[in-house]
C-alpha cells in the first residue's frame, strides 16, 4: 500500500509541475500576521551567517512555545503534528489542496501551510497549535521572507513566477518571471542584497537582484538542482543536485560552479547543523544522509537512514534531525551525533516539508525553518 502511495504522489507531483499553461484568477489578497519590527539582517567581516542559531540564541518571543514537528501530508491534504519528547502525534487536521511546506512567518509568530494545489496558506498560531482562516494566495509550492522582513517570497513553480507580497496585507507588490522551468528553492545573501533560486526541471541556478526585484544573472549546473543553502562566511551558495547524486558549490559574483561534493543517490534537501557548521544532506533515492563541513567543502560522513529522506530540520538543541520519508508515509528522527534513527512515525500519505519548532534565530527565511 506505501508503494502504491509512493507512486501515486510521484505521478501527482509531476503532473502537477507540467501544468504550468494554467491560467487562474488572481485571488484576493487577506489580511495576515504582520511582521514583527525589522532586525538588521547583515552579518559583520568576520561573523558567521549562522551566528545566531545556537541553542542559546532562542527568541524570547517564542521561548515557551511548545516543541512540536508539523508534518504536511501531501496526498492527504492533511496536517500532522508530532509531539517530539513522546514521538506521538498529537493533533492532526485537513488543510488545502497538496500541502507542500510549514514554513515559520518571518517573526515565526506564525506557521503557513503551503497548499499549493490549493492555492492557499494555512496559518498556524504555534503557541495555541490552532489554525486559522486560508489565505488565497496563488500556486504556493515554497514561501519565503526577505532578511530585512520587507517581503514574503510566494515561489510560484508551475508558473515559474516569484510574488513579491506585502507580509501584512500578502499584496503583490511585485511578480517576477523566472525563464527556465520548476523554479523551486532559494537562499539570500548575507547582506539581502539578492537571492540564488534553483530551477529543478532545467538545471538552471538563477540570480535576483532584491532591490530592483529582477533577474539578473543564472548558471547551468545540469542535472535536477533543488535545495539551496548559503556557506557559513557568505562567500559560496550549496546546491543539492538530484540526477548528480551530489551538491554544486556555487560562486555567487562569477555564477559558476567551483566544486561539486558527491553525497549520495537523489540529493535533495538541506539542514544546518545547530553550530552552523555542518550540511545535512538528505539523499532522496538512496535512503541515506550526508554530512558536509561547508568550511572544508567535503562530505564527512554518510548516515544510512533508509528509506526517501526528504525535507525537515534539527531540534533546538542539536541532537534530533528530523526529515520526512517521502513516499514511505513516515517522519524519521535521526541522532546526529551518529546518524542512526531514534524513531519512526507514521503520518498520512506523502509527508513533505516538515516544520520543526520552535528553533534558535533573529528572524526566519521561510521555507521549512532557514534562520538567521
Amino acid at each position: 500500500m506505501r508503494r502504491t502511495l509512493g507512486l501515486l504522489f510521484l505521478s501527482v507531483v509531476l503532473l502537477a509541475s507540467a501544468c504550468g499553461g494554467t491560467k487562474r484568477a488572481t485571488p484576493t489578497p487577506t489580511a495576515s500576521a504582520a511582521a514583527s519590527p525589522q532586525v538588521s539582517p547583515t552579518a559583520t567581516p568576520t561573523e558567521s551567517v549562522y551566528a545566531h542559531i545556537a541553542p542559546a540564541d532562542m527568541n524570547p518571543a517564542i521561548a515557551n512555545v511548545t516543541p512540536r514537528v508539523y508534518v504536511p501530508n501531501s496526498m492527504s491534504n492533511t496536517v500532522d503534528v508530532i509531539d517530539p519528547s513522546t514521538m506521538k502525534i498529537v493533533d492532526h487536521f485537513k488543510v488545502g489542496k497538496l500541502p507542500q511546506h510549514v514554513t515559520p512567518s518571518w517573526d515565526m509568530k506564525t506557521l503557513y501551510v503551503d497548499n499549493d494545489l490549493g492555492d492557499s496558506l494555512t496559518p498556524i498560531d504555534p503557541a495555541t497549535g490552532k489554525r486559522g482562516t486560508d489565505i488565497p494566495v496563488i500556486d504556493p509550492y515554497n514561501l519565503y521572507f526577505t532578511p530585512d522582513g520587507k517581503y514574503a517570497i510566494v515561489v510560484a513553480e508551475r508558473f515559474q513566477l516569484l510574488y513579491f507580497r506585502d507580509p501584512h496585507t500578502w499584496r503583490t507588490i511585485k511578480t517576477v518571471r523566472i525563464d527556465h522551468r520548476g523554479p523551486n528553492h532559494l537562499d539570500f545573501s548575507p547582506d539581502g542584497r539578492y537571492l540564488l533560486i534553483s530551477c529543478e526541471f532545467s538545471g538552471y541556478v538563477v540570480k535576483v537582484d532584491l532591490q530592483r526585484l529582477e533577474v539578473v544573472d543564472s548558471v547551468h549546473v545540469g542535472g535536477k538542482p533543488a535545495d539551496v543553502r548559503i556557506s557559513p562566511d557568505g562567500t559560496a551558495f550549496f546546491v543539492a543536485n538530484e540526477f548528480r547524486d551530489g551538491v554544486s558549490v556555487i560562486d555567487p559574483d562569477a555564477m559558476k560552479e567551483t566544486h561539486f561534493i558527491k553525497t549520495g543517490r537523489g540529493a535533495h534537501g538541506f539542514v544546518v547543523s545547530r553550530d552552523g557548521t555542518k550540511l545535512y544532506v538528505t539523499n532522496r533515492s538512496g535512503g541515506s544522509v550526508s554530512v558536509i563541513d561547508m568550511a572544508a567543502r567535503t562530505s564527512v560522513a554518510k548516515w544510512e537512514t533508509g528509506g526517501s529522506p526528504d525535507m525537515g530540520g534539527v531540534s533546538a538543541d542539536g541532537t534530533r534531525l528530523w526529515v520526512s520519508n517521502r513516499y514511505g508515509g513516515s517522519v524519521m528522527a535521526v541522532d546526529t551525533s551518529d546518524g542512526h534513527v531514534v524513531a519512526t512515525i507514521y503520518v498520512g500519505a506523502g509527508p513533505h516539508g516538515v516544520c520543526v519548532f520552535p528553533q534558535p534565530g533573529r528572524f526566519s527565511l521561510g521555507h521549512t525553518g532557514n534562520y538567521r
